[in-house]
């Protein structure tokens, strides 16, 4: 397994968009942090980039890069090799190659200009983040041979959780406003690890207001060492789950 993840490892790193997308976190973390007189201000304007662009980037690129490297992965196929090493040799040299992506256009900047818990939580969650869109990545990947409609699932699964799901929670919220919502908030923020990344950055913060009218219920919950711990717990399922349910589906797929 080390030969074929080091050789998947070298030829992501290689790649151009990956290059790239270093580069753009380092151009923009250096110019969120040069602006802003208070790092407190450029960690929030990386959060909307951890948010937004590293999900984004994660799903999109590992979908692509699994149905590039297909015909790589019928070759291996074809080789004395068991089907964990071929599928999560693959799996762990995207996750490696964005990881250290992150940690170089993000990560660094972060601990030159915040480096305490506030700028921690930051860069852990988009590691989580990160690992988590690769998992779903792989998942819609596995799903169908056809590369459209895998990347449109990715894209679908990037669209629901980024923005259709809050407008979702908030109608239901809406319609439910003459009952107790405050426990469902939680249970609601665990299911989106979008939500969670947001929320448990934003509490280090001390900004509730920017969570609107259940900052106070977030703030007691997560605030605490074992809401934490929980949200952290949640993040690790959301790139567990999904990546031993597409590797069980790739076990049983036919190259």
């Amino acid at each position: 397994m080390k030969k074929v993840l080091k050789y998947v490892l070298y030829d992501i790193l290689k790649n151009r968009f990956v290059i790239g997308y270093t580069l753009l976190l380092l151009l923009l973390s250096f110019a969120f942090f040069g602006f802003e007189v208070n790092p407190g201000k450029g960690v929030i304007s990386l959060l909307n980039i951890n948010l937004i662009v590293v999900p984004l980037v994660s799903i999109i690129f590992a979908a692509t890069n699994f149905y590039n490297s297909y015909e790589f992965l019928e070759l291996l196929s074809a080789q004395p090799l068991s089907r964990g090493t071929i599928f999560f040799s693959q799996y762990l040299g995207v996750c490696l190659s964005l990881s250290l992506a992150f940690l170089i256009g993000i990560g660094l900047p972060v601990l030159f200009f915040e480096g305490t818990m506030v700028g921690f939580r930051l860069v852990l969650t988009g590691l989580l983040l990160t690992l988590a869109y690769v998992s779903m990545a792989f998942w819609a990947s596995v799903l169908t041979s056809d590369k459209a409609k895998g990347i449109g699932i990715a894209l679908v699964i990037w669209f629901y959780f980024t923005i259709v799901y809050d407008g979702l929670v908030l109608t239901l919220f809406l319609s439910l406003s003459d009952y107790p919502m405050e426990k469902a908030t939680i249970i609601f923020s665990l299911l989106n690890p979008t939500d969670l990344a947001r929320i448990l950055v934003l509490i280090k913060l001390d900004v509730s207001a920017l969570m609107g009218i259940t900052g106070a219920v977030f703030q007691d919950f997560f605030g605490s060492a074992k809401g934490v711990w929980i949200s952290l717990t949640a993040l690790c399922i959301w790139f567990i789950v999904p990546v031993f349910m597409a590797f069980k589906k790739f076990s049983n797929k036919d190259l």
